[in-house]
Protein backbone atom coordinates (compact mmCIF):
# COMPACT_ATOMS: atom_id res chain seq x y z
CA UNK A 1 0.00 0.00 0.00
CA UNK A 2 1.37 3.40 -1.00
CA UNK A 3 2.09 5.87 1.78
CA UNK A 4 1.35 9.60 1.98
CA UNK A 5 3.45 12.72 1.58
CA UNK A 6 2.53 15.28 4.25
CA UNK A 7 3.40 18.97 3.84
CA UNK A 8 3.61 20.21 7.43
CA UNK A 9 3.71 23.87 8.47
CA UNK A 10 5.83 24.63 11.52
CA UNK A 11 6.17 27.77 13.72
CA UNK A 12 7.84 30.89 12.31
CA UNK A 13 9.06 31.89 15.76
CA UNK A 14 6.78 31.05 18.66
CA UNK A 15 6.75 27.27 19.17
CA UNK A 16 3.24 27.43 20.63
CA UNK A 17 1.90 28.26 17.16
CA UNK A 18 2.28 24.67 15.95
CA UNK A 19 -0.99 22.76 15.61
CA UNK A 20 -1.91 19.58 17.49
CA UNK A 21 -2.40 17.90 14.12
CA UNK A 22 1.10 18.87 12.96
CA UNK A 23 2.71 17.37 16.08
CA UNK A 24 0.62 14.21 15.70
CA UNK A 25 1.66 13.79 12.05
CA UNK A 26 5.34 14.42 12.79
CA UNK A 27 5.25 11.80 15.57
CA UNK A 28 3.54 9.14 13.46
CA UNK A 29 5.13 9.33 10.00
CA UNK A 30 8.07 7.10 9.16
CA UNK A 31 10.46 9.86 8.09
CA UNK A 32 10.62 13.67 8.31
CA UNK A 33 12.43 15.66 5.63
CA UNK A 34 13.86 18.90 7.01
CA UNK A 35 15.62 21.85 5.40
CA UNK A 36 18.11 22.06 8.27
CA UNK A 37 18.13 19.03 10.58
CA UNK A 38 20.00 20.88 13.35
CA UNK A 39 17.41 23.64 13.39
CA UNK A 40 14.45 21.23 13.31
CA UNK A 41 15.83 19.07 16.12
CA UNK A 42 15.09 21.95 18.52
CA UNK A 43 11.42 21.66 17.54
CA UNK A 44 11.54 17.88 17.87
CA UNK A 45 13.12 18.05 21.31
CA UNK A 46 10.53 20.56 22.55
CA UNK A 47 7.59 18.37 21.47
CA UNK A 48 9.30 15.03 22.17
CA UNK A 49 9.23 13.91 18.54
CA UNK A 50 11.54 10.93 17.92
CA UNK A 51 10.81 10.32 14.22
CA UNK A 52 13.96 9.87 12.06
CA UNK A 53 14.87 13.14 10.34
CA UNK A 54 16.74 13.63 7.06
CA UNK A 55 18.22 16.66 5.33
CA UNK A 56 16.22 17.85 2.30
CA UNK A 57 17.12 21.24 0.82
CA UNK A 58 17.51 23.12 -2.44
CA UNK A 59 20.95 21.60 -3.10
CA UNK A 60 19.86 17.95 -2.91
CA UNK A 61 16.12 18.05 -3.75
CA UNK A 62 16.36 16.71 -7.29
CA UNK A 63 18.97 14.15 -6.30
CA UNK A 64 16.88 12.78 -3.38
CA UNK A 65 13.35 12.98 -4.82
CA UNK A 66 13.29 9.68 -6.77
CA UNK A 67 14.41 7.65 -3.76
CA UNK A 68 11.84 9.39 -1.53
CA UNK A 69 9.05 8.63 -4.01
CA UNK A 70 10.13 4.96 -4.08
CA UNK A 71 9.96 4.83 -0.28
CA UNK A 72 6.44 6.25 -0.29
CA UNK A 73 5.42 3.71 -2.94
CA UNK A 74 6.77 0.99 -0.66
CA UNK A 75 4.28 2.05 2.03
CA UNK A 76 6.16 4.64 4.07
CA UNK A 77 4.56 7.98 4.98
CA UNK A 78 6.88 10.97 4.88
CA UNK A 79 6.49 14.52 6.16
CA UNK A 80 8.18 17.57 4.65
CA UNK A 81 8.95 20.58 6.84
CA UNK A 82 10.95 23.77 6.32
CA UNK A 83 12.99 25.74 8.84
CA UNK A 84 9.95 27.88 9.59
CA UNK A 85 6.45 28.32 8.24
CA UNK A 86 4.77 26.51 5.37
CA UNK A 87 7.02 24.40 3.10
CA UNK A 88 7.45 25.40 -0.57
CA UNK A 89 6.77 29.09 0.17
CA UNK A 90 10.22 30.37 -0.86
CA UNK A 91 11.51 27.01 0.38
CA UNK A 92 12.34 23.61 -1.17
CA UNK A 93 9.68 21.04 -2.02
CA UNK A 94 8.13 22.01 -5.36
CA UNK A 95 9.97 19.33 -7.35
CA UNK A 96 9.12 16.64 -4.80
CA UNK A 97 5.42 17.53 -4.61
CA UNK A 98 5.08 17.78 -8.40
CA UNK A 99 6.78 14.38 -8.80
CA UNK A 100 4.56 12.82 -6.12
CA UNK A 101 1.38 14.05 -7.82
CA UNK A 102 2.54 12.63 -11.18
CA UNK A 103 3.13 9.32 -9.43
CA UNK A 104 -0.40 9.28 -8.04
CA UNK A 105 0.74 9.72 -4.44
CA UNK A 106 -1.56 11.44 -1.95
CA UNK A 107 -0.14 14.83 -0.92
CA UNK A 108 -1.76 16.06 2.30
CA UNK A 109 -1.18 19.62 3.55
CA UNK A 110 -1.11 20.25 7.29
CA UNK A 111 -1.78 24.02 7.42
CA UNK A 112 -0.25 26.42 9.88
CA UNK A 113 1.96 29.52 10.15
CA UNK A 114 3.10 31.52 7.13
CA UNK A 115 5.12 34.72 7.47
CA UNK A 116 3.58 36.45 4.46
CA UNK A 117 -0.04 35.82 5.57
CA UNK A 118 0.79 36.76 9.16
CA UNK A 119 2.32 40.05 8.02
CA UNK A 120 -0.50 40.82 5.59
CA UNK A 121 -3.19 40.30 8.23
CA UNK A 122 -1.67 42.97 10.49
CA UNK A 123 -0.26 45.38 7.88
CA UNK A 124 -3.29 47.58 7.37
CA UNK A 125 -2.88 47.20 3.60
CA UNK A 126 -5.50 45.83 1.22
CA UNK A 127 -5.76 42.05 1.52
CA UNK A 128 -8.48 41.34 -1.04
CA UNK A 129 -5.91 40.87 -3.80
CA UNK A 130 -2.16 40.36 -3.44
CA UNK A 131 0.85 38.75 -5.12
CA UNK A 132 3.83 37.15 -3.38
CA UNK A 133 7.15 37.25 -5.25
CA UNK A 134 9.45 35.56 -2.75
CA UNK A 135 12.90 37.14 -2.45
CA UNK A 136 13.88 40.05 -4.68
CA UNK A 137 17.04 39.74 -6.82
CA UNK A 138 20.16 40.37 -4.75
CA UNK A 139 21.86 42.50 -7.42
CA UNK A 140 20.66 46.11 -7.60
CA UNK A 141 20.35 46.28 -11.39
CA UNK A 142 18.14 43.19 -11.51
CA UNK A 143 16.19 44.32 -8.45
CA UNK A 144 15.43 47.77 -9.90
CA UNK A 145 14.38 46.25 -13.22
CA UNK A 146 12.05 43.83 -11.42
CA UNK A 147 10.47 46.54 -9.26
CA UNK A 148 9.91 48.84 -12.23
CA UNK A 149 7.54 46.24 -13.71
CA UNK A 150 5.36 46.54 -10.60
CA UNK A 151 4.85 50.32 -10.52
CA UNK A 152 1.27 50.13 -11.78
CA UNK A 153 0.28 46.98 -9.90
CA UNK A 154 -3.36 47.05 -8.79
CA UNK A 155 -2.81 44.72 -5.83
CA UNK A 156 -0.68 44.50 -2.69
CA UNK A 157 2.83 43.23 -3.45
CA UNK A 158 4.70 41.04 -0.97
CA UNK A 159 8.40 40.12 -0.76
CA UNK A 160 10.82 38.52 1.65
CA UNK A 161 14.11 40.33 2.24
CA UNK A 162 17.28 39.70 4.22
CA UNK A 163 18.67 42.14 6.80
CA UNK A 164 21.76 42.64 4.63
CA UNK A 165 19.74 44.17 1.78
CA UNK A 166 16.72 45.71 3.51
CA UNK A 167 18.01 49.31 3.46
CA UNK A 168 19.23 49.09 -0.15
CA UNK A 169 15.90 47.59 -1.20
CA UNK A 170 13.86 50.36 0.50
CA UNK A 171 16.12 52.97 -1.14
CA UNK A 172 15.47 51.42 -4.55
CA UNK A 173 11.73 51.33 -3.82
CA UNK A 174 11.76 55.03 -2.97
CA UNK A 175 13.32 55.91 -6.32
CA UNK A 176 10.80 53.75 -8.19
CA UNK A 177 7.52 54.09 -6.28
CA UNK A 178 8.03 57.58 -4.86
CA UNK A 179 7.51 58.83 -1.34
CA UNK A 180 3.72 58.51 -1.05
CA UNK A 181 3.30 54.75 -1.38
CA UNK A 182 2.31 52.93 1.83
CA UNK A 183 4.71 50.12 2.74
CA UNK A 184 4.77 47.69 5.65
CA UNK A 185 7.93 46.24 7.15
CA UNK A 186 7.34 43.17 9.31
CA UNK A 187 10.13 41.28 11.05
CA UNK A 188 10.71 38.82 13.87
CA UNK A 189 7.06 37.80 13.57
CA UNK A 190 5.66 35.96 16.62
CA UNK A 191 8.99 36.45 18.43
CA UNK A 192 9.86 38.66 21.40
CA UNK A 193 10.99 41.58 19.23
CA UNK A 194 8.21 41.37 16.65
CA UNK A 195 7.90 44.59 14.67
CA UNK A 196 5.17 45.54 12.20
CA UNK A 197 5.66 49.05 10.88
CA UNK A 198 3.44 50.56 8.16
CA UNK A 199 4.30 54.02 6.82
CA UNK A 200 5.48 55.96 3.80
CA UNK A 201 8.85 54.79 2.40
CA UNK A 202 10.88 57.87 3.56
CA UNK A 203 9.70 57.32 7.15
CA UNK A 204 10.63 53.64 6.98
CA UNK A 205 14.12 54.47 5.71
CA UNK A 206 14.47 56.92 8.60
CA UNK A 207 13.34 54.16 10.97
CA UNK A 208 15.91 51.68 9.60
CA UNK A 209 18.80 54.14 9.79
CA UNK A 210 17.94 55.47 13.26
CA UNK A 211 19.23 52.31 14.94
CA UNK A 212 21.34 49.45 13.49
CA UNK A 213 19.16 46.99 15.42
CA UNK A 214 16.19 48.00 13.26
CA UNK A 215 17.87 46.34 10.27
CA UNK A 216 18.26 42.97 11.96
CA UNK A 217 15.94 40.02 11.36
CA UNK A 218 14.26 38.47 8.33
CA UNK A 219 11.82 40.93 6.75
CA UNK A 220 8.48 40.69 5.01
CA UNK A 221 7.90 43.76 2.79
CA UNK A 222 4.37 44.66 1.70
CA UNK A 223 3.73 47.45 -0.80
CA UNK A 224 0.30 49.00 -1.28
CA UNK A 225 -1.12 48.96 -4.79
CA UNK A 226 -0.98 51.98 -7.07
CA UNK A 227 -4.74 52.57 -7.05
CA UNK A 228 -5.68 51.78 -3.45
CA UNK A 229 -6.65 54.89 -1.52
CA UNK A 230 -6.03 55.48 2.15
CA UNK A 231 -9.48 54.50 3.37
CA UNK A 232 -9.06 56.02 6.80
CA UNK A 233 -8.11 59.43 5.40
CA UNK A 234 -10.83 59.18 2.77
CA UNK A 235 -13.49 58.36 5.38
CA UNK A 236 -12.41 61.32 7.50
CA UNK A 237 -12.62 63.56 4.44
CA UNK A 238 -16.06 62.14 3.60
CA UNK A 239 -17.36 62.83 7.11
CA UNK A 240 -16.36 66.49 6.80
CA UNK A 241 -17.49 66.91 3.20
CA UNK A 242 -20.93 65.26 3.13
CA UNK A 243 -22.73 67.59 5.57
CA UNK A 244 -21.67 70.58 3.46
CA UNK A 245 -22.72 68.96 0.19
CA UNK A 246 -26.03 67.68 1.57
CA UNK A 247 -26.89 71.19 2.75
CA UNK A 248 -26.48 72.47 -0.81
CA UNK A 249 -27.97 69.62 -2.85
CA UNK A 250 -29.89 66.36 -2.64
CA UNK A 251 -28.41 63.15 -1.20
CA UNK A 252 -27.89 61.55 -4.62
CA UNK A 253 -25.94 64.48 -6.10
CA UNK A 254 -24.00 64.94 -2.86
CA UNK A 255 -22.98 61.25 -2.86
CA UNK A 256 -21.90 61.36 -6.51
CA UNK A 257 -19.71 64.41 -5.96
CA UNK A 258 -18.29 63.06 -2.70
CA UNK A 259 -17.32 59.80 -4.42
CA UNK A 260 -15.40 61.72 -7.09
CA UNK A 261 -13.55 63.82 -4.52
CA UNK A 262 -12.66 61.09 -2.00
CA UNK A 263 -12.36 58.04 -4.27
CA UNK A 264 -14.77 56.09 -2.07
CA UNK A 265 -17.40 53.85 -3.67
CA UNK A 266 -20.51 55.83 -4.70
CA UNK A 267 -22.91 53.36 -3.02
CA UNK A 268 -21.11 53.83 0.31
CA UNK A 269 -21.24 57.62 -0.08
CA UNK A 270 -24.95 57.48 -0.93
CA UNK A 271 -25.70 55.31 2.12
CA UNK A 272 -23.93 57.79 4.38
CA UNK A 273 -25.64 60.73 2.66
CA UNK A 274 -29.08 59.16 3.26
CA UNK A 275 -28.20 58.50 6.91
CA UNK A 276 -27.04 62.09 7.25
CA UNK A 277 -30.17 63.39 5.52
CA UNK A 278 -32.45 61.31 7.75
CA UNK A 279 -30.62 62.56 10.84
CA UNK A 280 -30.88 66.12 9.55
CA UNK A 281 -34.62 65.89 8.78
CA UNK A 282 -35.28 64.12 12.08
CA UNK A 283 -33.50 66.92 13.90
CA UNK A 284 -35.56 69.53 12.04
CA UNK A 285 -38.78 67.62 12.75
CA UNK A 286 -37.87 67.35 16.40
CA UNK A 287 -37.00 71.05 16.56
CA UNK A 288 -40.25 72.02 14.81
CA UNK A 289 -42.22 69.78 17.16
CA UNK A 290 -40.59 71.31 20.21
CA UNK A 291 -41.15 74.81 18.83
CA UNK A 292 -44.80 73.99 18.12
CA UNK A 293 -45.25 72.68 21.65
CA UNK A 294 -43.61 75.80 23.09
CA UNK A 295 -45.78 78.04 20.89
CA UNK A 296 -48.86 76.09 21.89
CA UNK A 297 -47.96 76.50 25.56
CA UNK A 298 -47.46 80.24 25.11
CA UNK A 299 -50.79 80.62 23.29
CA UNK A 300 -52.49 78.50 25.91
CA UNK A 301 -51.06 80.64 28.70
CA UNK A 302 -52.06 83.83 26.84
CA UNK A 303 -55.62 82.57 26.36
CA UNK A 304 -55.75 81.43 29.97
CA UNK A 305 -54.45 84.79 31.16
CA UNK A 306 -56.94 86.64 28.94
CA UNK A 307 -59.79 84.51 30.28
CA UNK A 308 -58.75 85.18 33.89
CA UNK A 309 -58.42 88.92 33.20
CA UNK A 310 -61.91 88.90 31.69
CA UNK A 311 -63.31 87.13 34.73
CA UNK A 312 -61.65 89.66 37.01
CA UNK A 313 -63.07 92.57 34.99
CA UNK A 314 -66.56 91.06 35.09
CA UNK A 315 -66.25 90.52 38.82
CA UNK A 316 -65.29 94.15 39.42
CA UNK A 317 -68.16 95.41 37.30
CA UNK A 318 -70.65 93.12 39.09
CA UNK A 319 -69.50 94.18 42.55
CA UNK A 320 -68.68 97.90 42.43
Amino acid sequence: MTGTLFIVATPIGNLNDITFRAVDVLKNVDIVLAEDTRHSKKLFTHFEISTPIRAFHEHNEREKTKAIIDEIHSGKSIALISDAGTPLISDPGYYLVAYAIKEGIDVTPIPGPSALITALSASGLASDSFTFFGFLPSKQTARVKFLQKLISSSETIIFYESPKRILATLTDMLSIFGGEREVCLAKELTKSFETIHTDKIPSLIEYLTSDPAHQKGEFVILISSDDKIDLLDAENKLDKLLPILCAEMGASKAAKLAAKITGIDKKHCYKKAIELWLTFTSTIFFSVTIFAQMANNVVHKMVQKSFIDTLKTDAVQTHP
